[in-house]
């Protein structure tokens, strides 16, 4: 996987850092041709100082709270590929359920389907969930923290509607809305979904990095965490 900025020379941080998206259905990393890969481009557009090259790799699956997992999955890819690396992990968190099925969502959405997830919640009258997204970014250099990029989206699980090629979107209505994620146009669900709001702040992080515009005094507004 590897990044190139657009427009002029790399700074000293930022030439250490490549992208890529990970699978939310499975394991690695998505191949470029995905829908997931191809929703990420989209949010990110062309205003976005790298190039995304996604590479499929295969990491194992960890245990443990979301954050945790992220971090141990990002310096695994990091180590796999020997360089930079940016790893996504997606978690759908039922509050009746104390946050399960959470990091876990892919199990229970290939033994389960959109219309099980459903029925998770059949006897509970709290129908309420969110959607997080983790985007954990390593420069490749294992004694360098990774940083975390979250972004959440509250909403509900309700009957699933809509087409059925995005994982648990069917089933997942956010709050404001009266369609699912399935039934939403690409461009609508772009604009406030999970992987945006995580989205929005990677792209915050890397124009903290950029020089400044000659004449702009404004400080960086990074918000990566560590």
């Amino acid at each position: 996987m590897h990044a190139v900025r657009h427009g002029g020379p790399l700074s000293r941080e930022e030439d250490r850092v490549c992208h890529g998206e990970r699978q939310e259905a499975g394991g690695g990393f998505a191949p470029a041709q995905s829908a997931m890969a191809k929703e990420v481009i989209q949010i990110l557009g062309d205003k976005f100082p790298c190039t995304l090259v996604a590479q499929k790799i295969d990491l194992p699956e960890y245990q443990g709270e979301p954050d945790e997992i992220s971090i141990q999955k990002c310096q695994e890819a990091a180590r796999q590929v020997q360089g930079p690396v940016l790893v996504e992990d997606t978690c759908l968190c039922f509050n009746a359920l104390g946050g399960l099925p959470g990091p876990y969502i892919k199990w229970f959405l290939e033994k389960l389907k959109p219309e099980g997830l459903h029925q998770l919640l059949a006897g509970f009258e709290d129908k309420s969930a969110y959607a997080l997204c983790t985007f954990a970014l390593s420069t490749g250099d294992p004694s360098e923290p990774v940083r975390l990029f979250r972004g959440r989206t509250s909403g509900r699980i309700v009957v699933p509607r809509g087409c059925r090629d995005f994982g648990w979107d069917p089933c997942f209505q956010p709050d404001g809305y009266e369609q699912t994620y399935a039934e939403m146009p690409k461009a609508e669900k772009n604009t406030i979904s999970h992987r945006f709001r995580a989205l929005l702040e990677l792209q915050k992080y890397f124009g903290s990095l950029s020089p400044p515009v000659a004449g702009d005094s404004r400080p960086g507004g990074g918000s990566g965490e560590s």
